[in-house]
């Protein structure tokens, strides 16, 4: 993630912190970032009985494996798999809500508040060096009230205090890591920390941090609670430079953030990131800057944005962040040649890149980008797909606590399914003829990429780029046969409304692109189920679906992605009740988060519980800016029910995005907000025309 603010304009005197410990921790780098920046209504019901023991344990895998005795804590009434691989954890966790607050107020505690989600692989860890270590349990049990959160249930509660941690640290990642007193101001914090000092290197512990903490909570408050105002107020100044004013939009807020883009891009490998891109500097594919070319593209013809979009594909799609046996990409590499991944897997990127994909088979022709989509998306319906037509989050990225063991192989693995002569034809291609490329704790083994772009491999053969896929297809298709039969990694089975949005729009735009029907039936399918079972009586949205149960009053990136993805089904198919659906998601929206003084839409809704800040957000992360996509909805309302009055909420919202696109330092990452821009200019014209 990253810092959404002039570092400049808010300062933390250290003198506030007066013993040498929390200096040190402030001042001394001792944060690790575990995820590297890219970048409701709590309806609860304490009923542990209603979860089975045999479900948690069939959710968390390997994290309660040697504790199937335990007794289970707070956690085992939740419904999110995440939460639920720590409800035999010996913390005395609390999930977020009033119980743990009234509790920390009651007894004067200050709070411990971890954040993460499923699939994280530091988050993980930190679970089986601290959160699972009797000592370090007791030790929190005793001085703390311990809260545990899914930021994917509860991005309202991450983004605030992660944005307090990026105060204090200039980094954040997860798990996040945050301490806070008894009313949720947060005064310190990081991403993860070893269980013991010296455990990995010069980082302070866990153990001897949380037993300093304690020390100085109890011994001499004071700066520690000044702190936490101080710190507090900060973030509170973070949120009101979100709020912004409204300025007339033009063309050059587009061009400005492709501009911004070209100074960060990688013209070798692709993908964006720091001059002068060393080896080992991660990559994210970045779904909303791909889009944002793509969209150029489909506007005007531009040979560096067309240069940007393509290179980034080929570059991707021939490296080991996609998966060549199974389809699909990991969240992001590892290094800058896209060559070995971190290897979970998001709904959120595989929904955005099918759409990319597609766009781009669109805008060029190449059919190797719609096979990388189909790949994809076949591979979401055969691992992702809720058999009631939903879409999980994430698959992890470790089996048995290690990192790639599902998608690795080893030489001997590859001899024994494939034939002699398959073996001796697919080495070459897929870059395991040489020496392996990842190590595990001293073991090598190979992550599948390919050794060049398929045209070229085809050409070099004498072959066509169909022939070579067709030769090399029934081997591929043993590999995922072999690989079928090793244990899975964890699939995290909840369903978000906001990612199913995504999806479903992945699916519409495959179908509408690719002619494909089927594509357009899985999208229908999911639209279907996210109007039936992730949407109230009285027409709100719930943010979170698993196993029969809706729970948790949406966020506006719930409305408007899943608003984007009906308003992708209409164009798909013309069929008038996708618009209607979304116009109906989007009164509701305007109703709940529409900002009346300043325009704009809020985070969470007007009804929401009360944080210490209330977000409003126009900047892209990996996801689009939920204001972004809803100017961009917005806008398509407006073109097709011109007897509402959505273009009026659209020229407000829009307003309030070129405004920021001013911002030199904006520029980057917001260009979702420039695609709305580019398109009210477009909407714009074509008025005035008429």
């Amino acid at each position: 993630m990253t810092l959404i603010r002039n570092s400049q304009k808010t300062s933390f005197p250290r003198a506030l912190i007066a013993l040498l410990l929390i200096a040190l921790i402030l001042t001394s780098g001792v944060f690790f970032t575990s995820a590297l920046p890219a970048h409701g209504e709590d309806k609860r019901e304490d009923k542990q009985s209603e979860t089975k023991e045999t479900d948690i344990q069939t959710q968390t895998g390997t994290a309660v494996d040697n504790h199937l005795s335990a007794k289970a804590n707070r956690l085992a009434g939740e419904t999110s798999p995440y939460l639920l691989m720590h409800a035999y954890n010996p913390v005395d966790w609390y999930p977020w809500g009033p119980e743990a607050f009234d509790r920390a107020k009651r007894e004067n505690k200050p709070i411990f508040l971890s954040i993460g989600y499923s699939s994280c692989y530091w988050c993980h860890v930190m679970e089986r060096e601290s959160f699972m270590d009797p000592e370090i349990a007791k030790f929190l049990n005793t001085h703390f009230v311990c809260i545990k959160v899914d930021r994917e249930e509860r991005p309202d509660v991450d983004d605030i205090y992660m944005t307090a941690i990026q105060l204090l640290t200039q980094r954040g990642g997860w798990p996040l890591t945050v301490f806070m007193t008894p009313e949720g101001l947060p005064f310190l914090g990081g991403t993860y920390f070893p269980a013991r000092q010296g455990d990995r290197g010069p980082r302070i512990g866990f153990l001897e941090l949380i037993t300093s903490i304690a020390k100085i909570w109890k011994e001499k408050p004071e700066p520690i609670e000044e702190q936490a105002r101080r710190l507090t107020s900060a973030v509170a100044e973070v949120v009101r430079e979100q709020q912004g004013d409204q300025q007339q939009p033009g063309s050059a807020q587009v061009k400005n953030v492709q501009q911004a883009m070209g100074t960060q891009f990688d013209d070798a490998y692709g993908g964006f990131g720091q001059p002068p891109f060393p080896p080992q500097q991660p990559k994210f594919p970045s779904p909303p800057e791909l889009l944002y070319l793509a969209d150029r593209l489909d506007r005007e013809e531009d040979q560096e944005a067309k240069k940007m979009l393509l290179l980034t594909l080929d570059k991707m799609a021939q490296g080991g962040i996609r998966d060549h046996v199974g389809g699909g990409f990991h969240r992001y590499s590892v290094d800058r040649f896209w060559s070995i991944p971190h290897f979970e897997k998001m709904l959120y990127d595989n929904a955005q890149l099918a759409s990319v994909y597609a766009e781009a088979y669109a805008l060029t022709g190449d059919v190797s980008y719609r096979r990388v989509a189909e790949e994809l998306l076949d591979f979401t319906l055969r691992e992702m797909r809720d058999p009631q037509g939903g879409f999980y989050s994430a698959i992890d990225a470790e089996t048995d606590a290690e990192e790639g063991k599902f998608y690795r192989w080893e030489l001997k693995e590859l001899q024994e399914v494939l034939s002699e002569d398959a073996f001796s034809w697919l080495a070459p291609i897929y870059s395991f003829s040489g020496s392996p490329n990842f190590n595990h704790e001293g073991h090598a083994y190979y992550v599948l990429q390919l050794s060049d772009t398929l045209a070229k491999l085809a050409a070099d053969r004498g072959l066509t780029t169909d022939q070579l896929e067709k030769s090399i297809a029934p081997s591929l298709e043993k590999l995922l046969a072999a690989r079928s039969a090793k244990k899975r990694p964890l699939t995290d089975t909840k369903i978000l409304t906001a990612w199913n949005g995504l999806m479903i729009r992945g699916f519409a735009d495959a179908g509408r692109i690719f002619k494909e029907d089927r594509y357009l039936e899985e999208a229908i399918t999911g639209a279907n189920f996210a109007l039936k079972e992730l949407q109230q009586n009285d027409g709100r949205l719930s943010r979170t679906y698993r196993e029969g149960r809706a729970k948790l009053n949406a966020y506006l990136v719930d409305y408007a992605f899943l608003i984007d993805g009906l308003i992708a089904l209409h164009r798909a198919t013309g069929d008038p009740q996708w618009l209607q659906a979304a116009s109906r998601l989007s009164d509701k929206q305007i109703e709940l988060f529409w900002d009346a003084e300043d325009s704009g839409f809020f985070f969470t809704s007007d009804d929401h519980e009360t944080l210490i800040a209330r977000a409003k957000k126009q900047t892209d992360s990996v996801l689009p800016s939920g204001n972004g996509i809803s100017a961009l909805n917005l806008i398509y309302l407006a073109q097709h029910l011109p007897e509402k009055d959505y273009d009026a909420y659209a020229e407000k919202l829009v307003g309030v995005l070129a405004h920021a696109l001013q911002i030199p330092q904006n520029a980057r990452r917001m260009p979702t907000a420039a695609r709305a821009v580019a398109s009210w200019l477009a909407f714009s014209s074509e008025k005035n025309e008429n």
